[in-house]
């Protein structure tokens, strides 16, 4: 089931939306290479959580997690160990080495993502393993901004989180998930309209970090 998803993963996307595993960031990569990185980043991340129980759906891949390490809600920083004065560690992530993918002109020491900061701190705060954890988004691609280029995010439109749909029910049906905890409400909507249940927490973004980590601790039961 997990190579279905995958092959959905591959399809062609709309206009201002960047594909991390299947296309190039020509000003932003790397190298040629970045686009086949992601991909292992992501087949090892996901193979590592086979058995994973508890799903963690955001909203959308953004430019500062995803689109550069391949995995949402994860930024270089992160799996480049530039986290760990924080107490988050590569190895939080995979026991295998990831991939750097961007050229380091805009950031030396990889990109970082807050939101991604926030939810791995918290997940390893409370003392949770973190391979029972899959992050995941309702929109698998990585919307931006026509005026402001790639290094920017914006919220997938309706008819893109349609088009988005059966990439999620792929993903949702390769695992065999305990609890979905939806972060924000187009989380919440989309595995609403696929009838999929969940527990709506604040996503963190935009000044709701408080929010997540409280509502997060009362969901897990902690």
């Amino acid at each position: 089931m997990i190579e279905a998803f995958f092959r959905l993963l591959g399809n062609d996307t709309p206009n201002q939306v960047f594909n991390p595993w299947h296309h190039r960031d020509h000003e932003n990569d790397s190298d040629a290479t970045a686009p086949e990185k992601r991909l292992s980043n992501l087949r090892t991340y996901l193979s590592e959580r086979r058995q994973a129980r508890y799903l963690l759906c955001a909203e959308a891949v953004g430019y500062q997690g995803g689109h550069f390490t391949g995995i949402p809600m994860t930024s270089e920083r992160i799996i480049l160990g530039h986290k760990a004065d924080q107490g988050i560690l590569p190895a939080h992530v995979s026991q295998t080495q990831l991939h750097r993918t961007s050229n380091g002109k805009t950031h030396q020491d990889g990109f970082n993502e807050p939101t991604a900061t926030i939810v791995w701190k918290k997940l390893i705060e409370e003392n949770l393993d973190t391979r029972d954890f899959v992050l995941w988004n309702a929109y698998p691609w990585h919307p931006y901004k026509s005026a402001k280029g790639l290094l920017s995010n914006r919220t997938p439109s309706t008819l893109e989180m349609k088009e988005g749909e059966p990439v999620l029910k792929a993903f949702l049906d390769a695992f065999d998930f305990k609890q979905i905890f939806a972060l924000g409400n187009k989380a919440d909507m989309a595995l609403k309209h696929l009838g999929i249940p969940a527990i709506k927490i604040r996503h963190p973004a935009m000044g709701g970090a408080e929010k997540f980590r409280a509502q997060f601790v009362q969901a897990i039961g902690k």
